[in-house]
């Protein structure tokens, strides 16, 4: 796990419902926490593109609902903004679920993820098939 070169804006607070988007089974997830979050009393820890979050799975396969997992942010909603000047929206919040030396546990993404995942965690852009 690298440092990320961007600080981007933090779109998914504690409670946020995201898709799943790799193949392990996951449908929907429910953030519980983000880890290494460091705030002030009161204020919801919050996390954006690149960030490490545990999660309980809500919808998926019998196997793996109800389960308290790793996962990685790959996709928000809330635009943010590259060094280059772009701004970046995606359609939806979206994580791929990792194991604790943040390797996917997923044999495929299927859908889209954000360049800076690839830069702070390469072993998920490897299964990844569309990346912007």
């Amino acid at each position: 796990m690298k440092a990320m070169t961007i600080k981007n804006t933090k779109g998914i607070l504690v409670g946020t419902r995201l898709k799943c988007a790799d193949n392990t089974g996951a449908k929907r997830l429910n953030v519980i926490a983000v880890k290494g979050f460091r705030g002030v009393k009161n204020r919801i820890p919050s996390a954006g593109v690149g960030s490490v979050i545990i999660c309980s799975v809500i919808a998926g396969k019998q196997k793996i609902m109800h389960e308290v997992v790793k996962a990685v942010v790959v996709r928000q909603k809330r635009p943010f903004r590259r060094p280059n000047g772009v701004h970046v929206r995606f359609e939806d919040n979206a994580a791929v679920i990792v194991d604790d030396k943040y390797e996917p546990k997923g044999k495929e993404v299927k859908s889209v993820i954000a360049k800076e995942v690839i830069e702070r965690f390469s072993t998920i852009g490897k299964i990844a098939r569309v990346v912007a």
